[in-house]
């Protein structure tokens, strides 16, 4: 019930003001004139033991003394006094609680202390929700509730924001009160001691009155639920981000490069494309992608068509546009013909389309309507100057008429003054988002493109690669664990190589050697030329030290080197231990790529996966993305494609292109193998070598998290999203024998999912959906087949077929709320496998997987004419209530079987 507690917060009937004075100037004073002369519908119980009365309101000396019980306390006294008020508000049975009061975490160790006070008093009242400390407080102006020491109430919108500076939002409400923006929420949660940017997109989400999330992060401290609470929403409702600090000298401890490469930033900035985010990195810019995103025009690339009555403003946009990665869009012959014959001989055929400084109100809106026809054309800016023959009001207007017949997205900018006043109110009135320069403009659209983008990205369905393993995981992790991680810290060379192999990573095999006969023998056995490195657990950059030495060809080559390496590496590291060196095969990289791909555990985040450019200038040019286990094939493509050297990995000038379809399978292999071992703290592989052929790793590197090895892990504590829940895969026999594999759902199920459902009558959606559902497109079939397996576990029945092929003839899906407590259950049955007992099977697999999870209830609805599932239900010992309208109520309480 945490998130459905946050009501308590946000639609108060009774507040309390805990510590409140009779000082005007003061936090109390403030907040209390703001809730009774804001025009709150509620009742505002002051509370101080030592005031009768507050600016004429009677006062109360504690909450217990209340004549009601507030929904909501707000603590505003010293920090010493907090944690014995929240016990008291815990006490009194307030679920809701503000504190103001600053003096915590924020200002060093004792406020620390302080704080974890507060945690222990809250954590004895589980139905308490804490906003705070140190903040601001929060505004709702659809209730009119300024619970802030805010001096400004913004008006109401659709837009939630939420911020941990408390500083910057009396900055943000200032600013959105002479721009008349408004907002549905407005809430600074500080600390966030207790509730989190996750929990507020949990709730917001849920809210109709908002429309977009914005964010200002400085740091995020629940990364998972934050992770969960953002993908479930972010679809639907747009959350803009803005992340502070984020140039913090992080990397200096690295033990590996990816662990230098992996920057804080560059972490965060992986966290917010995974999540669907859309990221601005100038806060000035926030409020104008937000206004941008909500006339829900989104744009299906960032291919952009200008339209100007002025040369300057075109070549100013067009600057813009192409300096930040966008795309001017050749017009189609067919658009540059409908131009020609509707323009003056003079405009400037070609994009910007210029239709001249005499242009009217019609040519303006004919010449953006053509444009926008073309098929190329994904958005379009409409960019106006005051001249002699220009009508700014009139233009906005036909413009306004003219985007009724569209559904692209419009942006305008009519440069000026008060001349352009009444145009610009026309154009926002009609949906339309005008910015005050060309830039702006540009720079919304461009993190809006980013956006689409990034969500086409997310939900674009994956080809399957299969994947399998030599050996059991579980058997050679506890072969690991026990007999190879605890050798050291760092894991040599040769050890760290060999759980990349046994991860089917084909790798080069180093063998030591002690003295330089035995570097002679090694050699020859292995056939010239070879590879020689320093054998040392405390040099892990080889490289650095003159530690690697290549195209070894003869034994004289090898004594030399081996001599010279050892006396140079023992000069440059003398502290260093060095146990000789290693001997390798020299592999053919003429045709090959370097590039680095590793893990790193960050602190936050959890584990991370790198690739990008690799060798030793690897943390020189950071061609680098990141990207979070696990991973699919389309994600592994796209980390690859986002390479600045990924057209030399397609073949560049003649050369032939490399084996990427190995490559991606040499990264899903890495997405396992960093999923099943939270001990690993960092790992690279660098270089990886990628030729025409093969995907080879030259040189591995083991960070092991020794903290780990005495204290387990939580099963996936350390990924920030819950991997493929392959525990839960069953094989089952139908009642007439049938061998059917239960299964969690998967991205590439796409294919066969839509064939289910193809296959189903109109009856049978209709009992599982309740309406003429339409799923006949990838949007839609994307919803139900990439799904969070922390929130949600959709189960298919696959079957495989006479021909050898494999479909789907069921799935059963169960749907968590916010604080997964309850979940939902939904069940469809191909009409061919009706009456074979497989929804009894699905329904009773699905009870069994709710019930391990901890879920308190599981509640499902039908219509009466679905005798069948009804008969499941009932066999199941579900409660059963037949409705008024036809419906059917059934739910099961799993808290006491």
């Amino acid at each position: 019930m945490a998130i459905k507690k946050l009501d308590s917060i946000f639609r108060p009937k009774r507040i309390a003001l805990v510590g409140v004075s009779n000082n005007p100037d003061s936090v109390g004073g403030i907040t209390l004139r703001n809730l009774v002369g804001g025009g709150f519908n509620g009742v505002v119980y002051p509370v101080n033991p030592r005031r009768e009365a507050v600016f004429g309101i009677p006062c109360y000396p504690d909450v217990k003394s209340l004549p009601k019980t507030p929904d909501l306390a707000v603590i505003m006294t010293v920090a010493e006094a907090v944690p014995q008020l929240v016990q008291d508000c815990g006490e009194a049975g307030i679920h809701g609680v503000i504190i103001m009061s600053a003096g915590f975490k924020e200002a060093g160790e004792a406020g620390k202390k302080l704080e974890e006070q507060v945690k222990a008093e809250k954590a004895k009242f589980p139905d308490m929700r804490i906003v705070g400390p140190n903040c601001l407080g929060i505004l709702v102006p659809g209730l009119n509730m300024n619970v802030s020491f805010a001096q400004t109430m913004p008006k109401k919108g659709h837009v939630a924001f939420i911020s941990q500076s408390g500083a910057l939002c009396t900055s943000v409400l200032d600013w959105a009160y002479e721009s008349n923006i408004g907002f549905s929420n407005f809430v600074s949660i500080g600390n966030s001691m207790d509730v989190s940017f996750g929990d507020l997109i949990d709730y917001f989400g849920q809210d109709p009155n908002t429309k977009s999330i914005v964010l200002y992060v400085e740091s995020i401290a629940n990364a998972r639920a934050f992770m969960s609470a953002a993908r479930a929403f972010s679809r639907e409702k747009p959350i803009i981000v803005y992340k502070s600090g984020r140039y913090p000298e992080s990397a200096a401890a690295a033990a590996s490069h990816t662990g230098a490469m992996a920057s804080e930033d560059s972490v965060y900035d992986a966290v917010f494309r995974r999540a669907g985010l859309a990221r601005v990195f100038e806060f000035g810019n926030i409020f104008d992608f937000t206004d941008l995103v909500g006339r829900k025009r989104i744009p299906k690339g960032n291919r952009l068509a200008i339209v100007t009555n002025a040369g300057g403003p075109g070549v100013m946009a067009t600057d813009s546009l192409l300096s930040m990665g966008g795309s001017l869009v050749k017009l189609s012959e067919e658009t540059m013909q409908k131009l020609n014959d509707y323009l003056p001989s003079f405009w400037s055929h070609g994009n910007p389309v210029d239709v001249l400084g005499d242009a009217t109100p019609e040519r303006f809106a004919r010449a953006a309507e053509i444009v926008l026809e073309d098929k190329e054309v994904d958005s379009v800016l409409v960019l106006l100057t005051p001249q002699a023959m220009t009508d700014p009001t009139a233009t906005a207007q036909a413009i306004a008429t003219m985007s009724k017949n569209t559904t692209k997205s419009i942006m305008t900018s009519w440069l000026g003054g008060a001349a352009m006043h009444e145009g610009i109110h026309i154009l926002n009135q009609n949906g339309i988002s005008n910015y005050p320069a060309p830039e702006q403009a540009i720079r919304a659209f461009m993190t809006l493109s980013d956006y689409s983008e990034n969500q086409q990205i997310l939900y674009e369905t994956p080809r399957e690669v299969p994947v399998s393993f030599q050996y059991d995981r579980n058997e050679l992790r506890q072969k690991y664990l026990t007999q190879v991680f605890p050798k050291a810290k760092v894991l040599n060379e040769d050890d760290s190589k060999m759980l990349v192999n046994d991860y089917g990573i084909d790798t080069t095999h180093p063998t030591p050697a002690t003295t330089e006969d035995e570097a002679v023998k090694i050699a020859e056995e292995k056939g010239y030329p070879v590879v020689l490195k320093i054998y040392s657990p405390d040099i892990i950059h080889k490289s650095d030290v003159g530690g690697v030495a290549l195209n070894i060809e003869n034994e004289e080559m090898v004594r030399a080197t081996f001599r010279n390496m050892v006396k140079t590496v023992a000069e440059k590291r003398p502290e260093a231990r060095i146990d000789g060196i290693t001997v390798q095969k020299m592999v053919d990289t003429r045709d090959g790529i370097e590039l680095i791909v590793g893990t790193k555990k960050d602190p936050v985040f959890g584990t991370v996966m790198l690739v990008g450019m690799g060798g030793t200038t690897a943390e020189l040019f950071k061609d680098q993305r990141l990207e979070f286990p696990p991973l699919n094939e389309h994600l592994a493509r796209q980390m690859l494609r986002s390479l600045k050297i990924y057209p030399l990995l397609k073949g560049w000038r003649g050369d032939a292109p490399k084996n990427i379809d190995k490559l991606i399978e040499v990264l899903i292999r890495m997405s396992y193998l960093a999923a099943d071992y939270p001990e690993i703290e960092e790992l690279d592989i660098n270089p990886l070598i990628v030729t025409p052929n093969d995907v080879i790793a030259l040189d591995a590197r083991i960070v092991v998290d020794e903290e780990l090895l005495t204290t387990p892990a939580k099963e996936y504590s350390h990924l920030i999203m819950r991997p493929y829940p392959e525990s839960l895969i069953k094989e089952a026999i139908l009642r007439d024998g049938t061998p059917v594999t239960l299964r969690p759902i998967r991205p590439e199920d796409e294919p066969m999912w839509l064939e289910l459902l193809g296959s189903c009558s109109k009856e049978s959606i209709y009992h599982r959906f309740r309406y003429d559902f339409y799923f006949d497109s990838h949007e839609v079939a994307s919803q139900f087949c990439f799904i969070d397996y922390d929130r949600e576990i959709a189960i298919v029945a696959e079957h495989e077929k006479e021909n050898g092929k494999n479909e789907l003839i069921g799935v059963g899906r169960l749907i968590a709320d916010p604080d997964v407590e309850i979940m939902e259950y939904a069940v469809l049955i191909t009409d061919k496998w009706q009456k074979k007992e497989l929804g009894f099977t699905l329904t009773s697999y699905c009870l069994e997987i709710a019930k391990s999870r901890g879920i308190k209830k599981l509640a499902a609805e039908t219509t009466r004419d679905n005798k069948p599932m009804i008969s499941v239900f009932r066999k199941l010992n579900f409660k059963i209530r037949f409705n008024e309208d036809t419906t059917v109520t059934v739910n099961k309480d799993l808290e006491q079987e």
